[in-house]
């Protein structure tokens, strides 16, 4: 069952999470219902694209208004295909809201314990990652490309929870809407890479469809590398939403041809709800 509903026009969220989490709020915007024009009309929440810097301010500040967390409860990073993953706290809240500058550096993926604070990131075809730990509320999100897959920033992740002393049978992921194998077409040099770098994998996640060309499938990737990590298959949902194929609903850097905005997925806890 797919775990991304259209709640409005302008998000998805995740449903089955907003019932078993009470208080939490996890999900991935659109590309609708926002003020930019022309390669990025019209929910553009990309700050360093080269959008208006004055459309993507009333962009997010619009989504803000919508998910009930004003832009200094959000935290946003640089996002350099890498597997840096920050800690944040509520003293954090607003860096990288509303200034790209201000975003923390080198930074692919976000991890707290506290209420009252969004951790987002930016996508236009990578897999977006969501945890959740059902005992303490730890959440954490992760910006997952082909680099950042292979380099495992999936299993980096777990590796924080259980840094943090948690259990793994409680922690409970979620794999988000990203390019579909279909679309998404990569070289020898990639299946190398995954090859080299990942442990036996059972289900391939990729097939060739002619010379040097492979179709890859980032998603069931990503599910791999966190079932390796340790991360109970029960507990992982994966999005069958697809940026490339999906045009009414997102952007995407393949299918647009690097011309393009960005959507952005984002959890937080609600300050005023228990965990």
């Amino acid at each position: 069952m797919e775990p991304f509903i259209l709640n409005k026009s302008e998000y998805f969220v995740i449903k089955e999470w907003t019932e078993i989490f009470p208080g939490l709020l996890a999900g991935f915007t659109s590309k609708n219902g926002g003020y930019s024009i022309n390669h990025f009309s019209s929910m553009n929440l990309g700050l360093h694209v080269k959008d208006s810097s004055e459309s993507v301010r009333k962009n997010r500040e619009s989504i803000a208004k919508l998910l009930n967390f004003p832009l200094d409860t959000w935290v946003g990073a640089e996002q350099t295909h890498e597997i840096h993953i920050q800690k944040v706290s509520k003293a954090d809240g607003g860096k990288g809201s509303a200034v790209y500058e201000e975003s923390f550096n080198g930074t692919d993926g976000f991890f707290t314990f506290e209420k009252g604070l969004l951790l987002t990131l930016c996508y236009a075809d990578c897999v977006p990652l969501y945890f959740c730990h059902e005992n303490t509320g730890a959440i954490g999100t992760a910006h997952a490309g082909w680099k950042g897959t292979v380099n495992g920033i999936a299993r980096e992740m777990v590796k924080f929870f259980k840094n943090e002393g948690m259990d793994l049978e409680g922690l409970h992921v979620v794999i988000g809407p990203s390019i579909c194998n279909n679309c998404y077409i990569v070289d020898d040099h990639v299946i190398t890479l995954i090859e080299n770098r990942l442990e036996d994998i059972d289900n391939k996640p990729y097939n060739q469809i002619g010379e040097n060309q492979y179709n890859l499938d980032l998603k069931q990737l990503n599910k791999e590398i966190l079932i390796q990590s340790g991360v109970f298959e029960k507990n992982i949902k994966v999005s069958t939403l697809c940026t490339s194929c999906q045009n009414d609903h997102f952007f995407s850097h393949r299918r647009d041809k690097g011309k393009t905005g960005r959507m952005m997925s984002f959890i937080g806890w609600k300050e005023d709800l228990q965990a």
